[in-house]
């Protein structure tokens, strides 16, 4: 337990920012579920547009700093490149 003030105010915002990395990681992990989902059900349509919502979500939680931009890039970009997969299947 902290025994000062400073380390009191410490844990404080530790502990609002714990939450606010939980609730923009939960966004864009429900997103990415959203993009599987359609990815494994075979719509192109339907992933496409979870994809189009998803993006945002994912960069705005990197400049939030929840996560590093490298691995927003990369999530993105592994996405973009199943769902170009699914439709040149489709095609």
């Amino acid at each position: 337990m902290a025994n000062h003030a400073s380390a009191e105010k410490r844990d404080r915002q530790s502990k609002v920012r714990r939450l606010r990395n939980r609730i923009n990681k939960s966004r864009m992990h429900t997103a990415i579920r959203h993009i599987e989902d359609a990815v494994a059900a075979g719509s192109t349509e339907a992933a496409q547009a979870a994809l189009k919502k998803a993006m945002p979500i994912i960069q705005t939680t990197a400049s939030k700093g929840t996560i590093h931009k490298n691995t927003a890039a990369r999530k993105i970009s592994r996405l973009t490149k199943r769902i170009n997969l699914m439709m040149s299947a489709a095609a």
